[in-house]
């Protein structure tokens, strides 16, 4: 008779294999989600900053006004008339005063759009502002009529807490009268700017 040799898993190394995938399953999927809402939380926060700080540089390179404004259809006939989760534009303002029409003048046009925001992020913004305006020096120029954007809190479903690294899952975007426009981080501040995540 010959001998055959059997292939295949014995029940011991079958068992060891299903607990070390479940181990790395239970470690593995809490961490990649949060991964993935800090990776989220950080473009979204990004992209508002880029915007600010491309109308400010455009603004004093061509020195004119240059406004950015939320827009209900950022990508079809864009306008003033949205959310900032709906989407924004970054859009030259040659009215004399400045208004929140773009197309209002012959050569006003959209200088860059963006889409809606991330999914599962929440903005709150302060007093409903829909618009920020750079005069031709590069500094913020009101608009007759409206408010400007000061502040917005950036929230997913974690809220203002204490994230890994020792930050905020939340962010607060700052533009200051001056032009001036940042992201904070910090979880003390953000709860002292006195707004909250939705």
């Amino acid at each position: 008779m010959k001998k055959r040799t059997q292939q295949g898993f014995t029940l011991y190394e079958l068992l060891i294999t299903f607990l070390v995938v479940g181990v790395i399953l239970t470690l593995g999927i809490p961490n990649m989600k949060a991964f993935t809402q800090n990776s989220r939380m950080t473009a979204t926060a990004n992209d508002l900053l880029s915007a600010f700080q491309a109308a400010r540089s455009e603004s004093a390179r061509a020195k004119t006004n240059i406004g950015i404004c939320a827009s209900a259809d950022p990508f079809g006939a864009p306008a003033c008339d949205g959310t900032w989760d709906q989407g924004y534009i970054i859009y030259v303002e040659n009215s004399d005063p400045p208004d929140l029409i773009v197309g209002n003048a012959a050569n006003e046009s959209v200088l860059r759009a963006h889409g809606p925001i991330a999914e599962g992020v929440q903005f709150n913004v302060e007093n409903g502002a829909t618009y920020f305006m750079y005069a031709s020096t590069g500094l913020g120029r009101t608009v007759t009529g409206a408010t400007a954007l000061t502040r917005v809190i950036m929230c997913d479903s974690r809220g203002n807490v204490t994230a890994a690294g020792g930050n905020s899952a939340a962010r607060l975007f700052v533009a200051t009268p001056l032009g001036r426009a940042t992201i904070v981080r910090e979880t003390a501040q953000i709860s002292a700017s006195g707004l909250a995540c939705p």
